[in-house]
Formats: structure tokens, sequence, C-alpha cells
């Protein structure tokens, strides 16, 4: 809860467990392409619609009866999306064509809370004619190394590990 203004800090913000010297300015007057924002809308019980700047939505939570995700589930979705892009850029940029890719993602969790990722296995299923080894290996570990801030920020809690598989187009996972 934040505390009650003290007479010295009128016009001050209070961040972070203590009062600025500094007035506050409004959130966004403080973004810049360096930030990125988001809100939660509550839809009662334990759901909530999250939104981003350009509109996109995402579902948290069972609404109406059609489940949603959950924001620890979204943190791994977040890294399936993260590092797949890559991927396609990085095979892209070696005009290497791809039928179909997917990326599976999942994390074991501590036992006790705030519940963190500890383990997060990232497993890379695609589908492509002659595909070299050595180039999905390559774009992978540079995915994982160098590009995907989501990888980056997860391992700092979690062990991560990865493995793949390339499939002829049409062959069943």
């Amino acid at each position: 809860m934040r505390p009650i203004i003290p007479d010295n800090h009128l016009g001050s913000c209070y961040t972070f467990g203590r009062w600025s010297e500094y007035p506050c300015r409004s959130m966004k007057k403080r973004m810049s392409q360096d930030w990125k924002e988001v809100s939660a809308q509550w839809m009662g019980e334990m759901s909530f619609i999250g939104k981003n700047q350009s509109g996109g939505r995402v579902q948290m939570g069972t609404i109406d009866g059609q489940p949603g995700t959950s924001p620890m589930e979204l943190l791994l979705e977040g890294v399936a999306g993260c590092t797949g892009i890559d991927i396609v850029l990085i095979l892209g940029k070696k005009r290497i064509t791809l039928d179909q890719f997917e990326v599976r993602v999942r994390g074991k969790r501590a036992d006790a809370y705030p519940a963190v990722y500890t383990e997060i296995e990232i497993e890379y299923l695609i589908w492509a004619d002659d595909l070299d080894p050595k180039a999905l290996e390559q774009a992978i570990e540079l995915s994982e190394e160098k590009y995907c801030s989501a990888s980056a920020m997860l391992s700092k809690t979690a062990e991560m590990r990865s493995g793949y598989r390339i499939l002829k187009p049409g062959e069943i996972a």
C-alpha cells in the first residue's frame, strides 16, 4: 500500500519503496521506443484480458466457459514465439524453406512461492526437405545465446535445455 504523502514530497512519485525527489510524470510521457506497455483488464473471478499497444489481445483464465492461458503459460508461449521468430528469420536469410515449423516449450516450476520456472525444455520440430542439421543448430544457438530476450530472461532462474527434430513434409511428429 502506498504511504501517505509527506508535506515535503507533494507532487513526487512513490516508486520502488521510496519517495522520488523528482515530480511525477505520467507513464505515457516516460514511454519511448525502449518501453513496451500492456494492460490486463479484470473480467471477474480469476480472469483477465491482456492488451498491448497495437491492440492485440490475450485471454487469461476462463471467460464465459472458454478456457484461456495462465500467466505462467504465457511466459512459455513468449519463449516459443521469440525463439521461433529468430529461427524463421535466420533460416530465411540462408534461403532455407520450411514446410512447417513448431516450437514446443515445457517448464517445471519451483515448489515454493513465487514458484518461478526452474527448468525449461524447448523442442524445435521442423518439416523441410533437405535441411542441413548444422544450419538448424547454428540458428538455434544464435537464438538461444544472442537474440531471444524471453529465453535470456527466464534463463536467470531456469536451467534451459533444447533439442530438435527434422521431419519430412507430411510426416507426423
